[in-house]
């Protein structure tokens, strides 16, 4: 007794619709998202150097006082671990007003830079010799840091 193919469920048949449009879907999706990375990837590319500058410097800031905290949590707080992190700091804050353009010309963010500055300067007239001393300045630091964003980064 034979049995034809709609009777027998075991026997494969036609592919249903649902999986080729699945298929076409999946298709779909891994081209869109190669498109979206290169079309990224593009707009990246046509920075230049003014457009990355700011964030650049922030990030040199932020890494300078990544540094200063691990020295303090390592305890290693003589002057010859911090003066370079506050030398390099100094040299940066140097460049704030060029780094952000336009608003370097804000009489605001030229006083915000200002008072960085002279934070900078007189832990360098004056180093801190102690981890108490190291972290009273990344605090004056990070004083100095924290008014300049409230008043521009909102």
């Amino acid at each position: 007794m034979s049995t034809t193919p709609e009777a027998n469920p075991a026997t494969p048949g036609k592919p249903s619709a649902a999986s080729r449009y699945l298929f076409v879907l999946l298709v779909g999706l891994v081209i869109g998202a190669v498109a979206v990375v290169m079309i990224l990837r593009t707009l990246e590319a046509r920075k230049t150097w003014q457009d990355r500058y700011p964030i650049a410097t922030m990030d040199l800031f932020q890494a300078q006082m990544a540094q200063l905290k691990a020295s303090t949590e390592a305890n290693r707080c003589g002057a010859t671990d911090t003066l370079p992190r506050l030398k390099t700091l100094r040299a940066l804050a140097d460049g704030l007003e060029p780094a952000f353009g336009d608003l370097g010309e804000d009489t605001r963010f030229s006083k915000h830079a200002s008072d960085m500055r002279a934070v900078l300067d007189a832990s360098l007239a004056s180093p801190p010799l102690n981890c108490e001393g190291v972290k009273a300045t990344a605090g004056k630091i990070g004083e100095a840091c924290k008014a300049c964003h409230q008043d521009f980064r909102g």
